[in-house]
């Protein structure tokens, strides 16, 4: 199976260990890909929501698969989010070609790009942390029922839906939420002269160029892989967004790759982190 080398792709949110995640689709992603740099922008592993009866072997595999291009080469760096902040105690940890950062700075063709998870804005987040993580646990159920809807919707033959895209979208107060993170994020790249900003957090895929008096940058956003199922790649000094329902990728179901040679159990990633929780 041919692989399409990318400089560096950035993907988030992929919330493994919850029901709404789609990892066997991101795991048809990751194998159609040969990265030279892949950075995972936050939100990775759901550490506030884990549950030791819930962690099946396509979750496992993610990471696995992970674990497989740092061991081939590939730069892997892990930025910390509001999901799997637990991590953050280990913030600035280096192995090999892994690496374990809050935040990360690098120079793309002469231009300094700016990532981040993006939940330092969230004040929900700041202010009254248990409220973060209730609506964490209702935007889960929400995704349950989703499916449930959409089999009903296939099983008369008609097009699936996406619930929470719906009410975000006609929420006027969400709709106000995600543009203020993008132009927060954008007016302080700006200041700080970086010419790309990327986000993660709000599940908003995303490229928008921003512009004020004081300069221009690009703010991108590289979604989910629970709703929106996308990543950001660039490649010969272009980005691109990639939505894994407009690609190929699909055709690929029927030969995902098995990392079974690199140990990584169900138990051992269990106990982990659960003392993470703990602690």
């Amino acid at each position: 199976m041919k692989k399409r080398t990318v400089e560096l792709v950035v993907i988030s949110d992929i919330h493994l260990g919850t029901y709404g995640c789609h990892a066997k689709e991101l795991l048809n992603y990751l194998n159609s890909i040969k990265p030279k740099t892949l950075i995972l922008n936050g939100d990775i592993i759901d550490i506030w929501q884990f549950r030791k009866r819930y962690f099946p072997k396509s979750h496992l595999k993610v990471i696995k698969k992970i674990i497989s291009f740092a061991s081939k080469g590939t730069e892997v760096i892990y930025i910390t989010g509001n999901h799997d902040e637990m991590l953050r105690k280990f913030s600035d940890i280096e192995m090999g070609n892994f690496k374990l950062v809050d935040k990360l700075v690098l120079e793309l063709d002469g231009k300094k790009a700016w990532f981040f998870h993006g939940d330092v804005f969230d004040t929900s987040i700041q202010n009254a942390k248990w409220l973060a993580k209730l609506g964490g646990w209702g935007y889960d159920i929400l995704i349950l029922l989703n499916q449930l809807i959409n089999w009903f919707l296939a099983c008369m033959g008609k097009e699936k839906f996406s619930l929470s895209k719906k009410i975000k979208n006609s929420v006027k107060k969400a709709v106000k939420y995600i543009t203020d993170f993008e132009d927060v994020a954008a007016v302080l790249a700006i200041k700080n002269e970086y010419r790309y900003v990327i986000c993660g957090h709000i599940h908003q895929p995303q490229i928008r160029k921003f512009t004020n008096k004081n300069g221009s940058c690009c703010y991108l956003n590289s979604g989910d892989w629970v709703e929106n199922l996308t990543s950001l790649e660039y490649h010969n000094q272009e980005w691109k967004l990639v939505h894994y329902e407009n690609e190929s990728i699909q055709a690929l179901a029927g030969h995902i790759e098995e990392t079974d040679d690199l140990a990584l159990h169900p138990e051992t990633l269990i106990a982990t982190i659960a003392s993470f929780k703990k602690g």
